[in-house]
């Protein structure tokens, strides 16, 4: 999110040293390090005082550090209709996503465990893999109820994702790619007890 600052006067300079920062946060936070903005300015060659013009706090510096991605789907080009085939290709997609980017994802994982309003705010909290898991999904319409679909949709995140990685990591203490290749086959063994025996619904919830 761009401040006041940023969206007024040099407007293409300033979007280039928000980048830099930006860049600079990622590469300490790959190192194991949490930086501040003091931390990432230094690194990058911008003044203290120039950093704090765009990240006001170490918490919105590593909000912008985190890896984003576009991506309104996680399906190939030319998507297989065959469902076990599309919900291996949104998990490895996302699994390779989150391995690629573990120290980051580990950083937002801790600032979304932090009591607080603006954690709704961190891209780990808005539920971006359920729509694709969903989407993934979609050839069980008419076998599954759209709440029995969504209902498997996170039962599979809940065993996919960062969350299940640091804890099949340091607690399970398997190596990253057993820890994937377990995750995938959580996902793809609940499609298939699904189909069979559909996840429970409860009663549904007032907005």
């Amino acid at each position: 999110m761009s401040t006041p600052y940023e969206v007024t006067g040099r407007t293409d300079q300033k979007r280039r040293t928000r980048a830099t920062l930006v860049a600079a946060a990622r590469d300490l936070v790959a190192e194991g390090l949490t930086p501040t903005v003091e931390q990432a300015a230094a690194s990058a060659g911008i003044s203290r005082t120039a950093a704090y013009r765009y990240f006001p706090n170490q918490r919105a510096l590593l909000m912008a550090a985190h890896p984003e991605t576009g991506a309104q789907s996680l399906l190939p080009d030319d998507p297989p209709q065959e469902i076990d085939a599309r919900l291996d290709a949104v998990v490895e997609a996302f699994t390779e996503l989150i391995v690629d980017t573990e120290a980051q994802q580990r950083t937002m994982l801790r600032l979304s465990l932090e009591p607080g309003p603006a954690e709704r705010e961190l891209p780990l909290r808005q539920g971006r893999a359920i729509g694709w898991i969903e989407e993934a999904l979609a050839p069980l319409r008419g076998r599954l109820t759209e709440r029995q679909i969504h209902q498997l949709t996170l039962a599979i995140r809940s065993a996919v994702g960062i969350e299940a990685l640091v804890w099949l990591t340091d607690v399970g203490n398997l190596d990253r790619n057993d820890a994937v290749a377990l995750m995938c086959w959580s996902a793809r063994a609940m499609l298939h007890s699904a189909v069979s025996e559909p996840p429970p619904v409860g009663p549904a919830r007032a907005d």
